[in-house]
Order: structure tokens, then C-alpha cells, then sequence
């Protein structure tokens, strides 16, 4: 190329247009993740003053959902629950749509709205946000967002939605992005449970929290790949397979746990519950297992027999009995 050559212009792939409907604290982050890469942002709130702030960065806001809506082909709802979705969206024009909900839910209210969506002509798909809005747009920021229902709609607009935080797809059932939600929530939340009760242990002596806080982190991140032998021993059935601890000797610890929260004076009540459970399995007869089988204590399914992943008695060729 010579000194006085014109280098070729790069064209910009265009971005997707997107309706986002609600602007909370969560969909605050959203939009301004999408408008800070090029996105044209149509956004509405029920309290339009809480969408004023968008408008300054280059948001248009809709006077109605229903304009909001009408605006683009991709609909993005992130509200407070599945009623005010159903709110937001009742009266307006969904036929070609793209229906994207990343309101938080349980898997029966997205697979009733996938189907309530799908009646209108809409394209749909359900979401669980693994992510709090400072997550939202930092890249490496450990964020990802589930989704589930339309794989269609999912691969036309992976890149659009992988713009807040990664994009994970996990089934064409719509309630699978709520049940992975709801699910690996949970498992925080007993995470947290044991860590306040771990804190409330150390309070009353001279050990300061910030440096009892980085062998709790270690201990807990070095835990944490105990649910690969949890999940191998619940696919399988088998609760006594590779056991490190069994569960009468968990129980037998649980004293000394237990002698120690009344020696601090702390109320032991975020682990009794669990330790119940531990004990009921063993009044069972399952000494021997893994704490994981405890999970069949939790299936309320009166008809519920076998694991639901394994074969009737399988022989060790694979066969059956």
C-alpha cells in the first residue's frame, strides 16, 4: 500500500435492536451494558422516572409496555415476578416477537408463560440471572445468565445476549433455566447458612473475622468438589460408592459440633435441621453411606423407587437382573 492509499473501511456488524422492559436496579445494568456496545435500547418502567437516567445515555423510553414492545422484535422483561410480567404484557401485540424473560421465577411459572407467550405468536425463552447488577457487563466477572425454551430463538440472538454476562443453554423445557436458578440458589443459600454459623462460633473470643475469613474461603473452595462425588453417587444410586466419610460417623462429629455452639453460646439452629435429617437416614440403616443419600429424604414422590437416571438392577455387564 502505498503512502497515499485509503485503507479500507471496516464495516460494523449492526447491532440488534432490543425492548427492555423494566429498569430496576438489575435492568438499570442490563440496558446500560447493551447501549455502552452499540445497541439501539427501547426501555419502559411502570414508574417512568426511574427510566429517566437511561434516556441521558441514549435509551428511548416508551410511554407504555405496549409501545415499548412495538418497538423491536426482541422483547427483553426483567421485573419483579411472573404477575407483573403478566401485567406488563397483557394488551400488547406479541406476534413476532422474540420473548426473552429474565424476570426471576419458578420452572411451572416459565413453563406456563412459555406456553401463554407461544399462544400469542411469540418466540420464547426463559432465564435465571446468576449474577448481581455490578456483575452485569464486567467481563470476567464470574456472571452468567440460564436460558431455556426456544433454541432457535437462542442461537439468532446468542451474541446479543451474551453481551450483559455469558450465555448458558440448558434444555429446550422451558422451566429449566428457573429449576438451575432456583437450585444453585439454594445450595447458596446453606453455603451462607454455614458460613454465618462459622462466624457466630468465633465471635465471642479474640479472633478477628477478617483473619478467619481466608481459611474459610480456602476450606469451603476446597470442598467444593465434593458435588462430582455427590452427583456420581446420585446418578448412579449407589450413596456407599468412593465414601471418605460415612454418614455414622458424620453423625457421631455432630456432637462435638453441637458441644461447641453451646459452649460459645450460639444458637445452633441453622445446622440442626440438616443434622435431623442425617440422623433419620441412619435410624435407617444406611450407616455406611455417603451424607448424600440423603437426598432420598427429601423426595416427596410417594411412587418415587429408584433413581430416576439409573436402570432396574443393572448387572455389572449393564444388563438387567
Amino acid at each position: 500500500m502505498t503512502d497515499n492509499a485509503v485503507a479500507p473501511r471496516t464495516l460494523r456488524t449492526p447491532r440488534t435492536p432490543l425492548t427492555l422492559l423494566g429498569t430496576g436496579a438489575m435492568g438499570t445494568a442490563l440496558a446500560r451494558a447493551w447501549l455502552a456496545t452499540g445497541h439501539e435500547v427501547t426501555v419502559w418502567n411502570r414508574t417512568p422516572a426511574r427510566a429517566e437516567a437511561l434516556a441521558a445515555e441514549g435509551a428511548v423510553v416508551a410511554r407504555s409496555a405496549a409501545e415499548a414492545v412495538a418497538a423491536n422484535r426482541l422483547v427483553i422483561v426483567c421485573l419483579l415476578d411472573d404477575a407483573s410480567v403478566g401485567d406488563a404484557l397483557d394488551g400488547t401485540a406479541l406476534a413476532g416477537r422474540d420473548l426473552v424473560n429474565l424476570t426471576t421465577g419458578t420452572p411451572g411459572e416459565g413453563r406456563t408463560r412459555a406456553a401463554w407467550a407461544e399462544a400469542r405468536g411469540a418466540r420464547f425463552l426463559d432465564a435465571g440471572v446468576m449474577a448481581v447488577p455490578p456483575m452485569i457487563g464486567v467481563p470476567d466477572s464470574g456472571g452468567y445468565v440460564l436460558y431455556s425454551g426456544s433454541s432457535e430463538l437462542f442461537e439468532e440472538h446468542r451474541d446479543t445476549l451474551a453481551v450483559p454476562a455469558g450465555p448458558r443453554y440448558v434444555g429446550a423445557d422451558p422451566g429449566f433455566a428457573a429449576l438451575y436458578d432456583v437450585a444453585l440458589l439454594s445450595a447458596m443459600s446453606g453455603m451462607f447458612a454455614g458460613i454465618t454459623h462459622a462466624f457466630a462460633l468465633i465471635r465471642p473470643d479474640d479472633i478477628t473475622p477478617k483473619d478467619f475469613a481466608p481459611l474459610l474461603a480456602d476450606w469451603l473452595t476446597a470442598m467444593a468438589p465434593a458435588v462430582h462425588l455427590s452427583a456420581d453417587q446420585i446418578q448412579s444410586g449407589d450413596y456407599t460408592r468412593n465414601v471418605v466419610s460415612n454418614l455414622a460417623m458424620q453423625v457421631a462429629g455432630n456432637a462435638t459440633l453441637l458441644r461447641t455452639a453451646g459452649e460459645q453460646r450460639v444458637s445452633p439452629e441453622l445446622l440442626t435441621p440438616y443434622m435431623k435429617l442425617m440422623e433419620r437416614r441412619l435410624a435407617q440403616g444406611h450407616g455406611d453411606e455417603d451424607g448424600t443419600g440423603m437426598v432420598e429424604l427429601l423426595d416427596l414422590r410417594a411412587d418415587q423407587v429408584l433413581s430416576p437416571w439409573s436402570s432396574p438392577c443393572p448387572d455389572e455387564d449393564g444388563g438387567e437382573m
